[in-house]
């Protein structure tokens, strides 16, 4: 990917994405595929706002089985299989256990029924041609098989656990990459770093968008027939340009929190814990009681979430205090005190916004369903659509039916979707542990098996192309430093290929050096010499650009 502002303001563009993040990503590349002329602006870097802030499940709707909505699960099963077909190296398989307690909404029994009928609405989860996607049926467990594989878990009226399996995406920020690659490749035009400042109108029709380069301060106009707001929870401030006059609801928004460990507290599973706080659902057939928090591993970390807190400022101004991360680790220790976690075992912490539609017996109750918005219904301004979307999982299918209405706002007779069938760059894998295997005996380059295996999970079947470099710089094949399997040539490729303009690009987006943790100063300081002869820096901002990564591993106030 090139970043080219010059060539965002010499054309009229069928559809103008606004905001990088997996909802936009998704949106681009549909356009595209379709045939339509796309561009995509980020006021940030993509994906570096609520999309990062995942817990990084791709799940199949169990949970919708409470409010019976059969719909909305078979919608998150369609996709969790599609993800796994289109993204094989970044999608994987996770098992999930929950203890079940008594013999009554949290019991064996229910849990029983509600795996049955998770598998029978699942039904054709396994229609992969890939062994290594396929998910077993749920079961049901004893008491001591919990015990054992659940050690420390509270065991009064503890009656077994329940076993179901969805799936965990090894690198979230990777995923959009590449999404927003393969939309760069059917022709998107694709800008990091560009700014929203106004809309351009043509009477009551919003004909493109003013826009900054926040990288130089140049203005300019970018114009579309339809503009697409994917801004996730910025979407209340881009309308608001609309010359303050817009009736569409104010989206009320809640910061929600996960913390990354820095071990694996439970190594092969994923746990649903019960929180100790009560939790009142309000749209459910039946009250679960106590609100769950899902202990993951992931890597050689643990992530842990997700806690929620009404929100009501500017998404600019969002920040996790040390307040939130101590509430947090008090939570915890009460679902799960075999955790017994303390202050320096939180590695790293992730925070977003989502959308709720409010605060019940002081919980927040988020938003369940997307929300597309046609501004033609709610302020008569046309060519203008606002997507507000609720999950990561389906962002592809929401993608799909905002791009439908895009064609219908055209006039166009619109296309058959083909993301549900085109693999993603880097994806063109067919069996993935053989793919796996084969690549990793090769020892590329001379590199260790592990390096490999890293380079495969990130970047999957065009892995080469970062390789390709170690041909310009031998040195290049060297790692980080000597904890990292990051190697020096995934920065030169993040920085010519991927648009990287920053460290914090590189570090929590382009690799995952920075996923888990501060990697230290030593692989810090290493990228951003690297970043530095390639871009131009100094000595002053090379320190600017470390202080600005080490500031994202600390809490603000």
């Amino acid at each position: 990917m090139k970043r080219d502002i010059a060539q965002l303001s010499g054309k009229v563009y069928d559809a103008l994405i606004i905001g990088g993040g997996i909802y936009g990503a998704w949106a681009a590349w549909d356009a595209a595929l379709r045939g339509l002329s796309v561009a995509l602006v980020d006021r940030r870097d993509f994906g570096s706002a609520t999309s990062s802030n995942t817990m990084k499940i791709i799940h199949g709707g169990l949970r919708y089985l409470q409010q019976a909505d059969f719909g909305r699960m078979r919608e998150s099963i369609r996709e969790r299989k599609i993800m796994m077909k289109v993204a094989p190296y970044l999608i994987h398989p996770l098992p999930f256990l929950m203890p079940t307690y008594g013999h009554l909404m949290k019991g064996k029994e229910i849990m029983s029924i509600a795996l049955m009928i998770n598998d029978i609405v699942g039904f054709d989860r396994n229609w992969l041609s890939d062994p290594q996607k396929h998910l077993p049926g749920g079961l049901v467990i004893s008491r001591d098989q919990c015990l054992r594989l659940l050690p420390g878990i509270n065991q009064k009226e503890l009656t077994g656990g329940a076993i179901w399996y969805d799936c965990q995406v090894y690198n979230s920020e990777r995923m959009i990459l590449s999404v927003l690659r393969s939309a760069e490749k059917a022709q998107a035009v694709i800008a990091n770093y560009v700014e929203v400042t106004g809309f351009l109108r043509c009477g009551n029709r919003v004909i493109g968008v003013k826009a900054r380069d926040v990288l130089t301060g140049d203005e300019i106009d970018i114009r579309a027939r339809v503009v697409v707001n994917t801004t996730g929870p910025w979407v209340n401030e881009v309308l608001r340009v609309l010359n303050g006059n817009y009736s569409v609801p104010r989206i009320l928004l809640s910061k929600a929190i996960n913390i990354v460990v820095n071990r694996r507290l439970i190594p092969e599973y994923a746990v649903g814990v019960s929180s100790p706080f009560e939790f009142k659902n309000g749209d459910g057939i039946v009250n679960k009681g106590f609100r769950l928090l899902f202990i993951v591993p992931w890597h050689e970390y643990s992530l842990i979430g997700t806690t929620y807190v009404p929100f009501d400022d500017s998404p600019n101004n969002l920040s996790i205090t040390e307040g939130d991360i101590q509430n947090f680790i008090y939570e915890i220790n009460r679902a799960y005190p075999a955790a017994s976690l303390k202050r320096d075992d939180i590695s790293f912490f992730h925070c977003g916004l989502l959308p709720m539609d409010g605060v019940r017996g002081g919980e927040v109750r988020l938003t369940r369903k997307y929300q597309i918005w046609d501004h033609t219904k709610f302020d008569g301004t046309e060519g203008l659509i606002s997507v507000i979307g609720v999950k990561y999982t389906t962002a592809r299918a929401v993608a799909e039916k905002a791009i439908d209405l895009v064609f219908k706002k055209l006039g166009k007779r619109s296309p058959m979707c083909l993301t549900n069938v085109t693999p993603i760059y880097g994806g063109y894998i067919e069996q993935f542990s053989d793919f796996l295997t084969q690549e990793t005996g090769k020892r590329e380059r001379e590199l260790d098996r592990d390096v490999i295996r890293h380079l495969i999970y990130n970047y999957g079947s065009e892995y080469h192309r970062v390789l390709k470099y170690i041909n310009d710089n031998a040195d290049w094949k060297q790692t980080l430093d000597a904890s990292s399997r990051v190697i020096k040539a995934e920065v030169i490729y993040g920085i010519r290929e991927e648009m990287a303009q920053k460290l914090t690009d590189v570090v929590f987006r382009r690799t995952e050096l920075g996923s888990g943790g501060n990697p230290g100063d030593t692989a810090l300081k290493t990228c951003a010499d690297i970043i530095a002869k390639e871009l131009g820096w100094n000595e002053y901002r090379i320190q600017s650009e470390i202080e600005e990564v080490k500031a994202a591993f600390s809490t603000l106030t």
